[in-house]
């Protein structure tokens, strides 16, 4: 199967880890990236080796399938300015979060093939979690390939009706922040109780990730796992106490519900 040429607009953090994830797939040669900034550019250079377009023009005339990886805000700009140069044969990739397939082909004043995908950041490690949705039309098997390709290539990835793509940012999108949150609160309490903070660090983070293999790979509910570690009168259940007292589940439910009403507003 013959490789497309994927372009990547934006070196960000995500345009970054496309782009990395892409080179250790073996697909070095198909990768054409643009960024704004020249002294992204060159750091991209001293990472992978790749030289970036000079222009947007040529960029994209060169790529089969388009990755826009900049901020939500400079979509509708950015759009209509390659609006002359795409053609219906080329698929565009959408990382934006709460914006449309439809709203994306308004924009451009022409019909166009849109995925629209939400990766998150420890995608740059490759445990990334991306859910993906297809806009209307027909897509080849080789196209598709490669799109799985691409956001494999940055950990796993979901299929999902684009009706609840919103829903897919603040649970997964956003939601490293709140882990990462959680990790340093741990961290801090550790510290408190006398351990060195490096130690407190590596013991909370492997903690948060053995957790999380355990609800993929046993498929048993969380609730039913989170039983097996409070015994009677236990100091996890203690710990569990509190937390229900503070509220930890209400607090996490209301910052994801205003995380998607955000999300929400980017149309």
């Amino acid at each position: 199967m013959m490789k497309k040429v994927i372009g990547v607009l934006g070196a960000g953090n995500m345009g970054f880890a496309i782009i990395q994830g892409l080179i250790q797939k073996g697909w070095q040669d198909q990768i054409l990236f643009l960024d704004q900034s020249e002294k992204r550019c060159q750091w991209v250079f001293e990472k992978t080796g790749l030289h970036s377009e000079k222009d947007i023009k040529t960029w994209v005339q060169k790529a089969d399938i388009l990755v826009f990886a900049i901020k939500p805000q400079q979509y509708k700009e950015a759009l209509q300015k390659i609006q002359s140069y795409i053609s219906q044969n080329q698929i565009l990739v959408s990382i934006a979060p709460g914006i449309s397939t439809t709203t994306i082909q308004d924009w451009m004043g022409i019909f166009i093939r849109v995925v629209r995908a939400m990766p998150n950041t420890p995608a740059l490690i490759g445990e990334g979690m991306t859910a993906l949705c297809f806009s209307k039309g027909e897509y080849t098997e080789e196209e598709k390939y490669t799109i799985d390709t691409l956001f494999h290539s940055l950990g796993q990835v979901e299929y999902l009706n684009e009706t609840v793509m919103d829903a897919v940012v603040p649970i997964s999108g956003s939601s490293p922040a709140y882990v990462y949150m959680m990790i340093e609160a741990m961290a801090d309490a550790g510290v408190l109780q006398g351990l060195p903070r490096e130690k407190a660090y590596r013991l909370a983070a492997q903690a948060v990730l053995g957790s999380a293999k355990m609800v993929l790979e046993t498929k048993k509910h969380p609730g039913v796992l989170k039983d097996q570690v409070c015994s009677p009168s236990g100091t996890t259940i203690e710990a569990v106490r509190i937390l229900e007292k503070k509220g930890f589940r209400s607090a996490l439910i209301e910052a994801m519900e205003e995380c998607y009403k955000k999300t929400k507003g980017f149309k």
